[in-house]
């Protein structure tokens, strides 16, 4: 960024003007891009896969009638949310029930400053990138627990309430499981997390030492029940609550609240590939600067989007937890092991402070292994149920 900013100020492409306000231009306009062409369609596009990658799980067929394949099902919900009445409750209190969805939303947008897409494309390279994005995500609570105290409704505050207690719980482990990353890194910059990785799995951090594996796993589920996916959707279940905090909101405003939770799937995504994944890390295959950036932005994307199909598998497939199972799982289980993960990482640190190749090579194998069985547990399953399969995407 700060290269495209200096080679504009001394081509003098915008006159004789200072280097702080092209800096401030080119900020902006590269910001409008990433916010306007990619987080907000991603949330939508997201929504219609979804959809249809539930519909392939429970032998639908799902939306296929609003565009090829319905793939313009999202643009059609939008404008119907659009032109949908705003209904504000008679006794609600109107100026925080207003705020409350961009708070939302100021969440899930604020992520995208520091989102290391290549070695080139980002937004803010700042020294304490990782710790930035999980605190601006951490606005969402104060948005749900606004959203339900200022509904003046019974479901929506159970809601809020369900959503504060569950955010605030799983932060602790989520935030303990990044610790060991930077324990290794000794930084804080998303993008010298990336460097100190490598292309090659056996060099990434989630095979870097069993403490690793065991941090990303348990900040991945984490990270799923801050943002409200299934099995932790409690906070808008809709067989108890209705539709939880969102339960008094219309229109436009009651779409925020799910786009939000849609396109955080890719902050979610973003967040383990960058930590645990190796990022944008690509085999340097060409000396050509652009072809490179290129190929970082699909490997990171692959990744990511990945995660984000997983996440709509699991939500397809799992059935929603009690209360109390939420609370014990994160209690009783996450926060303890989380702990012996940082404690582990730092006497592993301590052993082999350059790290341990041979550890990386066995972990790997180890991930292979758990993959292998997973597959054919899979395979199994699908056999024995006997279900017809259908390959094509486009059903």
């Amino acid at each position: 960024m700060q290269e495209l900013i200096n080679s504009l100020v001394s081509s003098k492409s915008f006159g004789g003007m200072p280097a702080t306000i092209v800096g401030a231009i080119v900020i902006i306009v590269l910001s409008a891009v990433v916010f306007l062409g990619v987080a907000f369609p991603f949330a939508g596009i997201v929504s219609w896969v979804e959809r249809r990658v539930w519909a392939r799980i429970q032998s639908r067929v799902g939306p296929n009638r609003v565009g090829p394949n319905g793939f313009l099902q999202w643009l059609a919900d939008g404008v119907k949310h659009v032109c949908k009445e705003d209904v504000i409750p008679a006794d609600s209190d109107p100026h925080l029930f207003k705020m409350a969805p961009y708070l939302v939303v100021l969440a899930f947008v604020l992520p995208w400053a520091v989102m290391p897409f290549s070695s080139a494309l980002i937004l803010a390279d700042m020294n304490v990138g990782i710790l930035y994005m999980t605190s601006v995500t951490a606005i969402t609570v104060v948005g749900v627990l606004m959203a339900g105290w200022a509904s003046n409704d019974k479901w929506s505050l159970i809601g809020g309430i369900r959503s504060a207690a569950q955010i605030v719980s799983y932060e602790i482990p989520a935030g303990l499981s990044i610790f060991p990353v930077v324990l290794m890194t000794g930084t804080l910059s998303m993008q010298s997390i990336i460097k100190a990785q490598g292309w090659a799995p056996q060099h990434w951090f989630l095979f870097a030492n069993p403490f690793t594996f065991v941090a990303a796993n348990i900040l991945y589920v984490s990270a799923l029940a801050e943002g409200n996916r299934t099995p932790f959707d409690l906070p808008e279940a809709e067989s108890e609550l209705v539709a939880g905090f969102a339960t008094e909101y219309s229109g436009m405003r009651y779409l925020f609240f799910f786009m939000a939770e849609w396109g955080n799937l890719f902050i979610i995504g973003a967040i383990i590939t960058t930590l645990f994944l190796g990022g944008w890390q690509f085999p340097r295959v060409t000396n050509n600067a652009v072809v490179m950036n290129v190929l970082q932005l699909i490997t990171f994307n692959v990744k990511v989007l990945f995660l984000v199909f997983l996440s709509m598998w699991i939500r397809g497939t799992l059935p929603r937890v009690r209360i109390d199972q939420l609370m014990s799982l994160c209690w009783k289980y996450f926060v303890p092991i989380s702990f012996v993960n940082m404690l582990g990482t730092a006497v592993w640190v301590a052993i082999w402070p350059d790290g341990n190749s041979v550890a990386g090579y066995i972990m790997f194998a180890v991930g292979l292994v758990v993959a292998f069985i997973f597959v054919q547990r899979v395979i199994y399953y699908v056999r024995r149920s006997r279900m017809e399969l259908y390959f094509r995407p486009t059903i």
